[in-house]
């Protein structure tokens, strides 16, 4: 149990950290880098570990039942629908509410969404991972303000405002709506992680190998989705051309680490599920998997002094927020342990 925890943790280590090589790409736009991104991480990096770390790679997938297939690959692209959507909604409502309610969403439904398919546990663990799941989301709600507080004071620092791109209702709406689809990721996982789990361990492949084969299933079926939008948005604001730069090997060098971090992290994430076991596997590594994402990658904005014009009062939240989240991963990481 403490190894699935730990796992879990640093899944959620690496995928806090996957972004920050985004600050150091040049003569790109917002949509350049993460259509690159998402291209390696999506297309390349699964079909690069998967063919060439998992024997009788082809065999494993031709043993996944269509019916669960089917059920990964839906559930799949409604994830990669749910993180364009996320995208949409920072520009109606800003970076740190769009984040905090798109990520309380996922933790919080798709922590819950796997007892679907695995079916409820004993009421005292299910109380448990709800008042740790309670905790988090207080934490997640002290962080959007913190968020929102630092955004209020840099505006004020700089003399400026920021400029609205629609309403605050629709970007919380669509927040919510992108959150609840991109807890597509965890019912994909939960439908066919142990099916892909025991064929690929009937080809003599180690336990994390199955893990990179379940991930593989889900990170080509949602990339189709982010492919599409990213394709319209280059072709919308005519930034093809951007691609044609003088820094475009740095670029793809970084771009191809943000994707090995990323579809590291989720296998990482997998192989913990596997670790924590079927019962619990899912919803309780799901939650310490994207609880200590959002840690991380609140820590490294605070080394990386993006809070150094953020009042007291902010930073005051920012702590709040972080210290709830730790608490709630421990009464969570608990749960695993009641009998």
């Amino acid at each position: 149990m403490i190894i699935g925890v730990l796992l879990a943790i640093l899944a959620g280590l690496l995928l806090g950290l996957y972004a920050l090589p985004e600050k150091f790409t040049k003569d790109f736009e917002f949509e350049n880098t993460w259509s690159m991104f998402f291209a390696i991480n999506t297309f390349v990096v699964p079909n690069v570990a998967a063919f060439l770390l998992i024997d009788g790679f082809s065999d494993v997938l031709a043993a996944i039942p269509s019916s669960a297939l089917i059920t990964m690959i839906i559930c799949s692209i409604l994830w990669g629908i749910g993180a364009m959507m996320w995208g949409k909604a920072i520009n109606h409502i800003g970076l740190s509410l769009g984040f905090s309610i798109f990520i309380g969403t996922i933790i919080l439904v798709g922590s819950l969404l796997p007892f679907i398919q695995v079916g409820l546990p004993k009421t005292s663990v299910l109380q448990t991972i709800l008042a740790g799941l309670a905790v988090v989301l207080v934490g997640v709600m002290a962080n959007g303000r913190a968020g929102i507080l630092r955004q209020k004071d840099e505006e004020d620092a700089n003399d400026t405002e920021t400029n609205k791109n629609g309403s605050m209702v629709t970007g919380i709406l669509i927040a919510v709506i992108g959150g609840l689809l991109a807890t597509g990721f965890s019912y994909a996982y939960a439908a066919g992680g142990e099916i892909i789990d025991s064929a690929s361990q009937a080809q003599g492949n180690a336990p994390w190998k199955s893990a990179i084969a379940v991930m593989y299933v889900i990170y080509m079926a949602g990339g189709v989705a982010i492919a599409i939008y990213f394709a319209q948005q280059l072709s919308a604001k005519k930034l093809w051309g951007k691609f044609k730069t003088p820094h475009l090997s740095k670029n793809i060098m970084l771009t191809t680490i943000m994707g090995i971090f990323n579809f590291a992290a989720s296998v990482v994430f997998a192989y913990a599920g596997f670790k924590l076991g079927k019962e619990l596997g899912g919803s309780v590594g799901y939650a310490i998997f994207n609880t200590a994402c959002v840690v991380t990658a609140i820590v490294s904005g605070l080394i990386t002094k993006e809070w150094v014009k953020a009042s007291s009062k902010a930073k005051n939240f920012l702590y709040l927020g972080l210290t709830c989240m730790v608490i709630g991963i421990i009464i969570i990481a608990y749960s695993n342990t009641i009998g």
